[in-house]
Protein backbone atom coordinates (compact mmCIF):
# COMPACT_ATOMS: atom_id res chain seq x y z
CA UNK A 1 0.00 0.00 0.00
CA UNK A 2 2.70 2.26 0.47
CA UNK A 3 4.59 1.50 -2.73
CA UNK A 4 1.31 2.41 -4.06
CA UNK A 5 0.67 5.99 -2.07
CA UNK A 6 4.29 6.08 -3.02
CA UNK A 7 3.42 6.23 -6.67
CA UNK A 8 0.51 8.24 -6.33
CA UNK A 9 1.90 10.88 -4.55
CA UNK A 10 4.80 10.99 -7.29
CA UNK A 11 1.94 11.54 -10.13
CA UNK A 12 0.06 13.91 -8.78
CA UNK A 13 3.49 16.16 -7.68
CA UNK A 14 4.03 16.24 -11.86
CA UNK A 15 1.02 16.85 -12.37
CA UNK A 16 1.51 20.08 -10.04
CA UNK A 17 4.62 20.95 -11.83
CA UNK A 18 3.16 20.49 -15.39
CA UNK A 19 0.62 22.83 -14.05
CA UNK A 20 2.90 25.29 -13.23
CA UNK A 21 5.04 24.93 -16.48
CA UNK A 22 1.96 25.48 -18.24
CA UNK A 23 0.95 28.56 -16.90
CA UNK A 24 4.44 29.90 -17.27
CA UNK A 25 5.08 28.63 -20.92
CA UNK A 26 1.06 30.35 -21.09
CA UNK A 27 2.39 33.58 -19.86
CA UNK A 28 5.39 33.74 -22.57
CA UNK A 29 3.12 32.91 -25.58
CA UNK A 30 0.83 36.07 -24.89
CA UNK A 31 4.21 38.10 -24.59
CA UNK A 32 5.88 36.68 -27.90
CA UNK A 33 3.90 37.44 -30.93
CA UNK A 34 2.14 34.54 -32.81
CA UNK A 35 3.58 32.40 -35.52
CA UNK A 36 1.03 31.86 -38.03
CA UNK A 37 3.08 28.66 -40.03
CA UNK A 38 4.94 25.73 -38.74
CA UNK A 39 8.35 25.06 -40.05
CA UNK A 40 7.69 22.40 -43.30
CA UNK A 41 8.36 19.12 -41.80
CA UNK A 42 10.88 16.45 -43.34
CA UNK A 43 9.87 14.18 -45.93
CA UNK A 44 10.97 11.75 -47.66
CA UNK A 45 12.11 12.18 -51.58
CA UNK A 46 9.97 12.54 -54.70
CA UNK A 47 10.57 12.72 -58.13
CA UNK A 48 8.81 14.29 -61.24
CA UNK A 49 9.53 14.62 -64.47
CA UNK A 50 10.58 18.05 -65.67
CA UNK A 51 8.66 18.29 -69.39
CA UNK A 52 12.06 19.02 -71.23
CA UNK A 53 11.46 16.82 -74.41
CA UNK A 54 11.05 18.05 -77.35
CA UNK A 55 9.03 17.36 -80.56
CA UNK A 56 12.34 17.33 -83.05
CA UNK A 57 14.41 15.31 -80.88
CA UNK A 58 14.41 14.00 -77.57
CA UNK A 59 16.25 15.48 -74.80
CA UNK A 60 17.43 13.69 -71.32
CA UNK A 61 14.96 13.37 -68.77
CA UNK A 62 15.56 15.34 -65.78
CA UNK A 63 13.78 14.43 -62.43
CA UNK A 64 13.16 16.94 -60.02
CA UNK A 65 12.52 16.79 -56.12
CA UNK A 66 8.93 18.08 -55.79
CA UNK A 67 8.72 20.86 -53.70
CA UNK A 68 7.13 20.98 -49.87
CA UNK A 69 3.35 21.34 -49.85
CA UNK A 70 3.92 23.70 -46.84
CA UNK A 71 5.99 26.11 -48.45
CA UNK A 72 5.10 29.27 -49.38
CA UNK A 73 4.80 30.02 -53.72
CA UNK A 74 7.14 32.97 -53.19
CA UNK A 75 9.71 31.44 -51.63
CA UNK A 76 12.92 30.06 -53.68
CA UNK A 77 12.65 26.76 -54.67
CA UNK A 78 16.06 26.60 -56.47
CA UNK A 79 17.78 24.97 -53.87
CA UNK A 80 16.08 21.82 -54.90
CA UNK A 81 18.77 19.72 -56.50
CA UNK A 82 18.58 18.07 -59.60
CA UNK A 83 18.85 14.84 -60.98
CA UNK A 84 19.67 12.99 -64.34
CA UNK A 85 20.08 9.31 -64.77
CA UNK A 86 20.82 7.93 -67.90
CA UNK A 87 19.43 4.42 -67.94
CA UNK A 88 15.73 6.55 -67.42
CA UNK A 89 12.92 6.90 -69.93
CA UNK A 90 13.46 10.25 -72.39
CA UNK A 91 9.96 10.07 -74.18
CA UNK A 92 6.52 10.59 -72.41
CA UNK A 93 4.22 7.71 -71.84
CA UNK A 94 4.03 5.34 -73.73
CA UNK A 95 0.32 4.02 -72.14
CA UNK A 96 -2.22 5.45 -74.46
CA UNK A 97 -5.47 7.75 -72.92
CA UNK A 98 -6.95 5.76 -70.22
CA UNK A 99 -10.91 6.64 -69.90
CA UNK A 100 -10.18 5.57 -65.93
CA UNK A 101 -6.97 7.56 -65.06
CA UNK A 102 -4.28 9.38 -66.58
CA UNK A 103 -1.81 7.52 -68.24
CA UNK A 104 1.09 10.04 -67.33
CA UNK A 105 0.76 9.99 -63.93
CA UNK A 106 0.77 5.92 -63.98
CA UNK A 107 4.12 6.39 -65.84
CA UNK A 108 5.39 8.74 -63.71
CA UNK A 109 4.56 6.46 -60.16
CA UNK A 110 6.31 3.58 -62.46
CA UNK A 111 9.43 5.78 -62.81
CA UNK A 112 9.53 6.65 -59.18
CA UNK A 113 9.66 3.35 -58.53
CA UNK A 114 13.18 2.71 -60.02
CA UNK A 115 14.31 5.14 -57.28
CA UNK A 116 13.07 4.26 -54.68
CA UNK A 117 13.32 0.66 -54.88
CA UNK A 118 17.38 -0.03 -54.92
CA UNK A 119 19.20 -3.18 -55.71
CA UNK A 120 22.97 -3.88 -56.42
CA UNK A 121 25.20 -6.77 -56.05
CA UNK A 122 27.69 -5.62 -54.21
CA UNK A 123 25.46 -7.04 -50.85
CA UNK A 124 28.13 -10.05 -51.46
CA UNK A 125 30.65 -7.91 -49.90
CA UNK A 126 28.46 -7.81 -46.73
CA UNK A 127 27.97 -11.75 -46.55
CA UNK A 128 31.57 -13.10 -47.24
CA UNK A 129 29.64 -16.75 -46.45
CA UNK A 130 28.03 -16.38 -49.18
CA UNK A 131 28.53 -16.95 -53.25
CA UNK A 132 26.76 -15.66 -55.93
CA UNK A 133 25.93 -19.57 -56.82
CA UNK A 134 24.10 -19.85 -53.83
CA UNK A 135 21.47 -17.57 -54.90
CA UNK A 136 20.90 -18.80 -58.20
CA UNK A 137 20.33 -22.13 -56.66
CA UNK A 138 17.71 -20.68 -54.19
CA UNK A 139 16.39 -18.69 -57.20
CA UNK A 140 16.14 -22.14 -59.22
CA UNK A 141 14.17 -23.50 -56.21
CA UNK A 142 12.32 -20.82 -55.69
CA UNK A 143 10.90 -20.90 -59.32
CA UNK A 144 10.24 -24.26 -59.12
CA UNK A 145 7.84 -24.38 -55.52
CA UNK A 146 5.92 -21.39 -57.30
CA UNK A 147 5.41 -23.52 -60.67
CA UNK A 148 4.40 -26.70 -57.99
CA UNK A 149 1.75 -23.94 -56.15
CA UNK A 150 0.59 -22.18 -59.34
CA UNK A 151 2.08 -19.11 -58.59
CA UNK A 152 2.28 -16.40 -60.45
CA UNK A 153 5.75 -14.82 -62.47
CA UNK A 154 5.22 -11.51 -60.88
CA UNK A 155 4.60 -13.60 -57.59
CA UNK A 156 8.38 -15.36 -57.81
CA UNK A 157 9.97 -12.33 -59.37
CA UNK A 158 8.63 -10.16 -55.99
CA UNK A 159 10.53 -12.92 -53.97
CA UNK A 160 13.45 -12.16 -55.60
CA UNK A 161 13.17 -8.96 -55.35
CA UNK A 162 12.49 -8.95 -51.45
CA UNK A 163 15.37 -11.09 -50.98
CA UNK A 164 18.40 -9.15 -52.63
CA UNK A 165 16.78 -5.99 -51.49
CA UNK A 166 16.91 -7.63 -47.75
CA UNK A 167 20.49 -9.32 -48.19
CA UNK A 168 21.46 -5.57 -48.83
CA UNK A 169 20.41 -4.51 -45.21
CA UNK A 170 22.12 -7.69 -43.34
CA UNK A 171 25.82 -7.77 -43.13
CA UNK A 172 27.43 -11.91 -42.28
CA UNK A 173 24.63 -13.89 -43.08
CA UNK A 174 25.25 -17.55 -42.51
CA UNK A 175 24.69 -19.58 -45.55
CA UNK A 176 22.07 -21.86 -43.70
CA UNK A 177 19.71 -19.41 -43.69
CA UNK A 178 19.33 -18.57 -47.04
CA UNK A 179 16.36 -20.80 -48.15
CA UNK A 180 14.30 -19.96 -44.72
CA UNK A 181 15.36 -15.91 -46.37
CA UNK A 182 14.01 -17.10 -49.86
CA UNK A 183 11.17 -18.77 -48.45
CA UNK A 184 9.78 -16.28 -46.37
CA UNK A 185 10.24 -13.96 -49.11
CA UNK A 186 7.94 -16.16 -51.51
CA UNK A 187 5.74 -16.45 -48.31
CA UNK A 188 5.47 -12.54 -48.43
CA UNK A 189 4.68 -12.46 -52.07
CA UNK A 190 2.12 -14.76 -52.38
CA UNK A 191 0.61 -12.85 -49.71
CA UNK A 192 0.82 -9.63 -51.81
CA UNK A 193 -0.06 -10.73 -55.39
CA UNK A 194 -2.14 -14.20 -55.33
CA UNK A 195 -5.91 -14.01 -54.54
CA UNK A 196 -5.65 -17.52 -52.80
CA UNK A 197 -1.94 -17.72 -51.26
CA UNK A 198 -0.68 -20.98 -49.74
CA UNK A 199 -1.18 -21.16 -46.06
CA UNK A 200 2.35 -21.05 -44.18
CA UNK A 201 2.35 -24.75 -43.56
CA UNK A 202 2.61 -25.60 -47.10
CA UNK A 203 5.87 -23.47 -47.02
CA UNK A 204 7.39 -24.98 -44.48
CA UNK A 205 6.53 -28.41 -45.99
CA UNK A 206 8.57 -27.44 -49.26
CA UNK A 207 11.46 -27.08 -47.13
CA UNK A 208 11.26 -31.00 -46.15
CA UNK A 209 11.83 -30.18 -42.36
CA UNK A 210 14.76 -27.26 -42.51
CA UNK A 211 12.16 -24.58 -41.83
CA UNK A 212 9.08 -24.56 -39.73
CA UNK A 213 6.17 -22.04 -39.91
CA UNK A 214 7.08 -20.06 -36.70
CA UNK A 215 10.67 -19.63 -38.53
CA UNK A 216 8.88 -18.21 -41.33
CA UNK A 217 6.51 -16.46 -39.31
CA UNK A 218 9.44 -14.88 -37.45
CA UNK A 219 11.68 -14.06 -40.62
CA UNK A 220 8.27 -12.63 -42.02
CA UNK A 221 8.61 -9.53 -39.22
CA UNK A 222 12.37 -9.01 -39.59
CA UNK A 223 12.40 -8.69 -43.55
CA UNK A 224 9.10 -6.53 -43.27
CA UNK A 225 11.02 -4.35 -40.95
CA UNK A 226 13.87 -4.63 -43.01
CA UNK A 227 12.23 -3.50 -46.12
CA UNK A 228 10.34 -0.75 -44.14
CA UNK A 229 7.11 -2.16 -45.68
CA UNK A 230 7.89 -1.33 -49.32
CA UNK A 231 6.76 -4.06 -50.81
CA UNK A 232 5.20 -2.90 -54.24
CA UNK A 233 7.95 -2.58 -56.64
CA UNK A 234 8.22 -2.45 -60.51
CA UNK A 235 9.85 -6.03 -61.60
CA UNK A 236 11.29 -6.86 -64.94
CA UNK A 237 7.87 -8.97 -65.47
CA UNK A 238 5.78 -5.90 -65.09
CA UNK A 239 7.82 -3.74 -67.01
CA UNK A 240 7.36 -6.82 -69.84
CA UNK A 241 3.57 -7.05 -69.71
CA UNK A 242 3.41 -3.42 -70.01
CA UNK A 243 5.80 -3.18 -73.15
CA UNK A 244 3.99 -6.30 -74.79
CA UNK A 245 0.89 -4.92 -74.23
CA UNK A 246 1.35 -1.55 -75.99
CA UNK A 247 3.32 -3.34 -78.48
CA UNK A 248 0.13 -5.27 -79.40
CA UNK A 249 -2.53 -2.33 -78.46
CA UNK A 250 -5.45 -1.96 -80.99
CA UNK A 251 -7.59 1.33 -80.97
CA UNK A 252 -10.86 0.53 -78.98
CA UNK A 253 -9.95 -2.56 -76.91
CA UNK A 254 -9.77 -2.19 -73.59
CA UNK A 255 -6.23 -1.68 -72.35
CA UNK A 256 -6.61 -4.04 -68.96
CA UNK A 257 -7.01 -7.17 -71.21
CA UNK A 258 -3.77 -8.56 -72.64
CA UNK A 259 -3.92 -8.50 -76.10
CA UNK A 260 -0.21 -9.66 -76.97
CA UNK A 261 0.60 -13.23 -77.96
CA UNK A 262 1.38 -16.00 -75.37
CA UNK A 263 4.24 -17.73 -77.30
CA UNK A 264 6.63 -14.63 -77.45
CA UNK A 265 5.81 -13.81 -73.96
CA UNK A 266 6.83 -16.89 -72.48
CA UNK A 267 10.03 -16.92 -74.53
CA UNK A 268 10.44 -13.85 -73.39
CA UNK A 269 10.17 -14.68 -69.90
CA UNK A 270 12.57 -17.87 -69.82
CA UNK A 271 14.81 -15.67 -71.45
CA UNK A 272 14.21 -13.19 -68.17
CA UNK A 273 14.42 -16.44 -65.68
CA UNK A 274 17.97 -17.41 -66.97
CA UNK A 275 18.76 -13.64 -66.74
CA UNK A 276 17.75 -12.86 -63.18
CA UNK A 277 19.52 -15.58 -61.94
CA UNK A 278 22.57 -14.43 -62.58
CA UNK A 279 23.81 -11.82 -59.66
CA UNK A 280 24.79 -9.45 -62.63
CA UNK A 281 21.60 -8.89 -63.70
CA UNK A 282 21.18 -6.58 -60.55
CA UNK A 283 23.95 -4.06 -62.25
CA UNK A 284 20.61 -2.85 -64.53
CA UNK A 285 17.50 -1.19 -63.88
CA UNK A 286 14.61 -3.44 -64.02
CA UNK A 287 12.77 -1.43 -66.53
CA UNK A 288 15.90 -1.75 -68.55
CA UNK A 289 16.56 -5.57 -68.20
CA UNK A 290 13.04 -5.80 -69.91
CA UNK A 291 13.62 -3.66 -72.71
CA UNK A 292 17.01 -5.55 -73.38
CA UNK A 293 15.22 -8.78 -73.27
CA UNK A 294 12.43 -7.25 -75.77
CA UNK A 295 15.04 -6.63 -78.05
CA UNK A 296 15.53 -9.90 -79.11
CA UNK A 297 12.18 -10.20 -80.32
CA UNK A 298 10.96 -6.80 -81.28
CA UNK A 299 12.83 -4.39 -83.72
CA UNK A 300 14.71 -1.54 -81.45
CA UNK A 301 11.69 0.88 -83.36
CA UNK A 302 9.37 -0.96 -81.60
CA UNK A 303 11.11 -1.23 -78.34
CA UNK A 304 11.98 2.54 -78.08
CA UNK A 305 8.41 3.17 -78.63
CA UNK A 306 7.17 0.71 -76.32
CA UNK A 307 9.85 1.58 -73.49
CA UNK A 308 11.03 4.82 -74.60
CA UNK A 309 14.48 4.10 -73.82
CA UNK A 310 17.86 4.92 -76.22
CA UNK A 311 20.14 3.04 -77.46
CA UNK A 312 22.95 4.17 -75.26
CA UNK A 313 21.12 3.46 -72.36
CA UNK A 314 20.24 -0.08 -73.21
CA UNK A 315 22.92 -1.58 -75.51
CA UNK A 316 25.30 -2.41 -72.04
CA UNK A 317 22.38 -4.60 -70.93
CA UNK A 318 22.31 -5.71 -74.56
CA UNK A 319 25.78 -7.22 -74.42
CA UNK A 320 25.77 -8.46 -71.08
CA UNK A 321 22.43 -10.52 -72.48
CA UNK A 322 23.66 -11.89 -75.26
CA UNK A 323 25.52 -15.19 -74.19
CA UNK A 324 22.06 -15.74 -72.14
CA UNK A 325 19.94 -15.51 -75.54
CA UNK A 326 22.93 -17.67 -77.40
CA UNK A 327 22.29 -20.43 -74.36
CA UNK A 328 18.14 -20.01 -74.82
CA UNK A 329 18.72 -20.71 -78.41
CA UNK A 330 20.64 -24.41 -78.13
CA UNK A 331 17.59 -25.64 -76.46
CA UNK A 332 13.84 -25.95 -77.41
CA UNK A 333 11.32 -23.40 -77.78
CA UNK A 334 9.32 -22.85 -74.63
CA UNK A 335 5.93 -24.34 -75.07
CA UNK A 336 2.91 -23.09 -72.94
CA UNK A 337 1.95 -25.25 -70.24
CA UNK A 338 -1.64 -26.92 -69.25
CA UNK A 339 -2.48 -26.19 -65.42
CA UNK A 340 -5.86 -27.73 -64.76
CA UNK A 341 -6.61 -25.27 -61.46
CA UNK A 342 -5.61 -22.07 -63.78
CA UNK A 343 -7.95 -20.69 -66.67
CA UNK A 344 -6.38 -21.40 -69.85
CA UNK A 345 -6.07 -17.23 -70.59
CA UNK A 346 -3.82 -17.09 -67.28
CA UNK A 347 -1.35 -19.76 -67.85
CA UNK A 348 1.14 -17.65 -69.52
CA UNK A 349 1.01 -15.86 -66.08
CA UNK A 350 1.94 -18.86 -64.25
CA UNK A 351 5.51 -18.95 -63.05
CA UNK A 352 7.13 -21.91 -64.56
CA UNK A 353 10.61 -23.74 -64.25
CA UNK A 354 13.06 -25.71 -66.15
CA UNK A 355 16.83 -27.15 -65.62
CA UNK A 356 18.13 -23.54 -65.36
CA UNK A 357 21.39 -24.51 -63.51
CA UNK A 358 23.24 -26.22 -66.31
CA UNK A 359 21.98 -23.64 -68.58
CA UNK A 360 23.52 -20.66 -66.14
CA UNK A 361 26.66 -22.62 -66.06
CA UNK A 362 26.33 -22.65 -69.84
CA UNK A 363 25.47 -19.12 -70.05
CA UNK A 364 28.74 -17.73 -67.26
CA UNK A 365 31.01 -19.68 -69.60
CA UNK A 366 30.26 -18.01 -73.01
CA UNK A 367 30.45 -14.85 -71.12
CA UNK A 368 34.02 -15.44 -70.26
CA UNK A 369 34.90 -17.05 -73.29
CA UNK A 370 33.24 -13.58 -75.00
CA UNK A 371 35.13 -11.47 -72.64
CA UNK A 372 38.68 -13.45 -73.25
CA UNK A 373 37.86 -12.97 -77.19
CA UNK A 374 37.75 -9.04 -76.41
CA UNK A 375 40.78 -9.30 -74.68
CA UNK A 376 43.18 -11.88 -76.63
CA UNK A 377 45.00 -10.09 -79.42
CA UNK A 378 45.08 -13.47 -81.55
CA UNK A 379 41.39 -13.28 -81.03
CA UNK A 380 40.80 -9.82 -82.72
CA UNK A 381 42.74 -10.97 -85.35
CA UNK A 382 40.61 -13.64 -85.93
CA UNK A 383 37.73 -11.24 -85.94
CA UNK A 384 39.26 -9.59 -88.71
CA UNK A 385 38.28 -10.08 -92.11
CA UNK A 386 41.17 -12.66 -93.74
CA UNK A 387 42.64 -11.04 -96.79
CA UNK A 388 42.43 -12.64 -99.96
CA UNK A 389 43.95 -15.30 -101.20
CA UNK A 390 46.30 -13.87 -103.81
CA UNK A 391 47.62 -11.84 -101.24
CA UNK A 392 48.56 -14.51 -98.31
CA UNK A 393 52.03 -15.12 -98.34
CA UNK A 394 53.44 -18.27 -99.72
CA UNK A 395 55.58 -21.13 -97.76
CA UNK A 396 59.37 -20.95 -98.93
Amino acid sequence: MSRRSGRITLHTRDENAQEQTSKVTSKKRKSEPSKKKLQPAAKKQNYEIQSCWSEEGASPCVLIETPHKELEPTEDLSSFRQYRFKNLFIKPSPIPCLSWASSDDIWIKMLNKELKYIHDKSYLQRHPKMQSKMRAILLDWLFEVSEVYCLHRQTAYLAQDYFDRFMLTQENVNKDYLQLIGITALFIASKIEEIYPPKVNEFAYVTDGACDMWDIQRTELVMLKALEWNLCPETPISWLKLYAQVEAQADGHNFLVPQFSQDTYIQITQLLDLCIMDIGSLDFNYSVLAAAAFCYFHSFEVVHKVSGVTWESVAPCIRWMTPFVDTMRSVPRAVLKNFTKVKADDWHNIQTHIDYLPLLRNAQERQIDSIDCQRSPVAVEVILTPPNSTEKPTNP
